[in-house]
């Protein structure tokens, strides 16, 4: 009997794996620090006869190189991928064998790189699970932008044609086993579940449910921007990366700490948001080590900058090095450990700020106050605080001029990246409140919202505004609300005027899902119309029980 062992990888978003049977295994994308598979191996008593990459990796740095090192197992490889260092080239229809009955068969799968390869772990020739790295996710798939733009359209449909590749070759019962899409900025789309198999995702997966021409379009119009440090990753995969170095950094007193930050370099205090926003040394940066720390930090820190850690205990300091290795910052510059008192020197106070609810906020009203809102293109999207400022977290630092004065209430999703906006914002001295609360809260808390729930779409167009409806014509005919005006965005995106019936009025604009609608409604404010869409669109309003008729309505 086979196995297969997940080693989560969640500050990232991944996973690998460790797979074999009664004396053998495999390691498929290893994380750089090797010896939590190392201590899988142990654990299962078996020799580790392969280790296997699906693709040269953007998002972290492989411990494939120095694991295969150490135990002597064979380096795996896609042969297509170039590399500076002795490798196995795996092409498709290769099979490595673990060990009797037990075999890897390499299958191309090209679409998150040009590469990429998917291997189905096979027993006694019977396919019982599919590592599909960066391929076919739980429910979505690998981001096929992260190689070179010019090929991004091309690599979109590969991911389409790999997706049915897959589904076809394989039983409906075989577990898919991804790298990313659980969390990870490598996936196009948020994981739909922990498990999946091949014939879940035949059901579910837009790759697999949706003709080629619309999957690459929605895919490619629901690309967010690509983690700077992605741009560092490949190569150092490539190049073969150096034996992770885990040992505890130097220990910096308070006047350590001080020069450092007065030479501009990053000092990144570790502990959460609650406590840093409590007090803090003047000018630190709140990075929480239970968050996205790797992520985020690489994201926004240039890279190669010296970094210091301020840490509660040993503990949380030797977990945020481990994170931080496996995004190629390997090295803090020095450290400290205890709390703010121990890193001020005598005389210096800690700074603090306050954080608040969206209740708080939308109490006190936003006529006077900057309201910050940091999260990504798409999130923004889908709602956001009306007359709220966006500029994403990775843009804060660059944009800070950007911020006009007074106070900033700053929000996120949740509250995590908030906190790191509003230490950078404290430490370039601008007062700050940081909203720790999730987004759904700020409509329940009566805040403005630039985007309408279907009831709050019919009260407004029961008293003075026009439900535009923006859908084509045979999606129109076949069922929209009543009294609602018709007018396809294609010919409004085309210069067409208004029906009669929605001049000089305030526009409600609605499509089949809200993607649309967004669309129009920026396209309307744009011509200086008051014009605000539905979240949801037509399928929302079903849901909610609205009226919907077939029957001709106002043009």
């Amino acid at each position: 009997m086979s196995f297969v062992d997940t080693i989560e990888v969640p500050g990232l978003g991944n996973r690998s794996y460790l797979a074999g049977g009664a004396h053998g295994a495999v390691a498929v994308d290893p994380p750089r620090d090797v010896d939590r598979v190392l201590a899988a191996v142990a654990r299962r008593g078996v020799g580790l006869t392969h280790v296997v990459e699906t693709h040269v990796h953007n998002d972290y740095v492989s411990g494939g190189l120095e694991l295969a090192r150490l135990t002597g197992a064979a380096y795996a490889v896609p042969a297509g991928a170039r590399v500076a260092y002795e490798r196995v080239p795996v092409a498709d229809g290769d099979v490595l064998e673990i060990e009797a009955g037990l075999a890897l068969r390499a299958l191309a799968t090209p679409g998150h790189t040009p590469h990429h390869t998917s291997y189905v772990l096979e027993e006694t020739g019977r396919a019982v699970a599919v590592f599909t790295g960066g391929s076919l996710l739980v429910g979505t798939v690998g981001r096929p932008d992260l190689v070179e733009p010019r090929l991004t359209s091309e690599l979109a449909r590969a991911q389409h044609a790999s997706a049915h590749r897959l589904a076809a070759e394989l039983p409906d019962a075989t577990a898919v086993l991804p790298t990313h899409g659980f969390g990870s900025f490598c996936s196009a789309g948020d994981a739909a579940g922990p498990a999946t198999t091949v014939g879940r995702e035949r059901a579910v997966n837009d790759a697999l449910v949706k003709d080629v021409d619309t999957f690459v379009a929605e895919l490619l119009a629901g690309l967010d921007d690509v983690p700077a440090y992605y741009a560092h990753m490949g190569p150092l995969n490539s190049g073969g990366p150096a034996p992770v170095d885990l040992t505890p950094p130097r220990r910096a007193d308070a006047a350590e700490i001080a020069a450092r930050l007065a030479a501009g370099e990053w000092v990144v205090d570790l502990r959460t948001r609650v406590a840093f926003a409590a007090g803090h040394v003047p000018g630190t940066l709140n990075f929480e080590a239970d968050g996205q720390l790797a992520a985020y930090l690489a994201w926004l820190l240039p890279w190669g900058r010296p970094v210091t850690l301020l840490a509660e205990s040993a503990a949380q300091l030797a977990a945020a090095q481990r994170e931080l290795s496996r995004v190629g910052i390997d090295r803090p510059a020095a450290a400290a450990i205890g709390a703010p008192e121990a890193w001020l020197r005598a005389g210096e106070r800690p700074r603090s700020f306050p954080r608040a609810t969206f209740a708080v906020l939308a109490a006190r009203g936003t006529e006077d106050v900057v309201v910050l809102d940091v999260r990504r293109d798409a999130e923004r999207a889908g709602d956001h605080i009306r007359g709220s400022l966006h500029i994403p977290l990775h843009h804060v630092r660059e944009r800070l001029g950007e911020i006009p004065g007074g106070t900033v209430w700053v929000h996120c999703a949740g509250g995590m990246r908030a906190a790191v906006a509003a230490s950078l914002l404290d430490a370039a001295g601008r007062d700050v409140v940081a909203v720790d609360d999730g987004f759904a809260a700020a409509r329940a808390a009566g805040l403005p919202m630039a985007r309408l729930t279907p009831a709050e779409a019919r009260e407004r167009t029961d008293a003075d505004a026009v439900l535009l409806d923006v859908r084509e014509a045979d999606a129109w005919a076949a069922g929209h609300a009543p009294g609602a005006v018709h007018a396809p965005l294609s010919g409004l995106t085309g210069g067409a005027p208004l029906p009669p019936a929605a001049v000089d009025r305030p526009l409600v604009v609605i499509c089949r899902s809200g993607r649309r609608s967004r669309e129009a409604a920026a396209l309307l404010t744009a011509r200086g119309l008051d014009a605000v869409d539905v979240v949801g669109g037509m399928t929302a309003w079903r849901a909610a029980g609205l009226a919907v008729t077939a029957e001709g309505a106002a043009g």
